[in-house]
């Protein structure tokens, strides 16, 4: 069988991640934990062989997709490359609010975006699902079949691994999320003409210990300041 071995990567966290705030095409960068996070994943896979890096064109999606094509070494085939297929979901009105505001401000739009009606497309220019998922369908199947018997990255967003991964396991637009989406996580997947299938999903060992870490870096700096401060030592007359 021809197929495209995929690594399918997350942008880091943003502060609007954490705020549950929604991006969609807005261009919100890394906030320093995410900074944190596409080091860790660059270091991660750089002794992956792969024959092209893609990745959205926002901000968070690109500045990832260096961090993995820094670490990889300066190569042309490592250069990243823009896939505006490779956005998250158009959200229009609903972008720059949190979850709560829209559910205040247009209760039936929230609940039929919450039970992810597939035709449902939010105003001021939001995609609905259906024109999503074509659109993403189509740039994987486009990318992938330009590097059969390679291997490529793919830098995008939660929805867009969303629908890579529904894709993969015949999951319906409708259906209940029950896998994860994490940022900077690790996604493994195996295209051909006939099928995309999941290899390995949401691997995040390269982010374990990050707390601990934050943890050792602020203690590290309480310290500095502490002994900066402190009063010389005395001999005893």
């Amino acid at each position: 069988m021809k197929a495209t071995r995929i690594i399918a990567v997350r942008h880091g966290e943003t502060a609007w991640n954490v705020g549950n705030r929604v991006q969609g095409h807005l261009d919100i960068p890394l906030n320093s934990i995410g900074r944190e996070q596409v080091t860790r994943l660059g270091q991660a896979l750089a002794s992956e062989a792969v024959e092209a890096i893609y990745a959205s064109d926002l901000w968070r999606a690109w500045d990832t997709a260096h961090a993995i094509a820094s670490a990889a070494g300066s190569t042309s085939a490592k250069r990243v490359k823009i896939e505006e297929g490779l956005r998250e979901r158009r959200l229009g009105a609903f972008e720059g609010k949190t979850f709560t505001e829209i559910e205040a401000l247009w209760p039936d739009a929230s609940r039929r975006w919450r039970q992810r009606e597939p035709d449902f497309a939010p105003n001021e220019g939001g995609e609905s699902l259906l024109a999503f998922r074509e659109r993403v369908l189509e740039a994987l199947n486009r990318l992938a079949a330009e590097h059969v018997g390679s291997q490529i990255i793919l830098v995008a967003h939660g929805g867009v691994m969303d629908v890579l991964y529904r894709h993969a396991t015949g999951q319906d637009l409708q259906a209940k999320r029950t896998w994860a989406l994490g940022n900077a996580a690790i996604n493994r997947l195996l295209w051909s003409e006939q099928s995309l299938a999941l290899v390995g999903w949401a691997d995040t060992q390269h982010l374990d210990n990050m707390a601990e870490a934050a943890l050792a870096a602020d203690d590290a700096s309480v310290d500095a300041v502490l002994s900066s401060t402190m009063p010389p030592a005395t001999s005893a007359a």
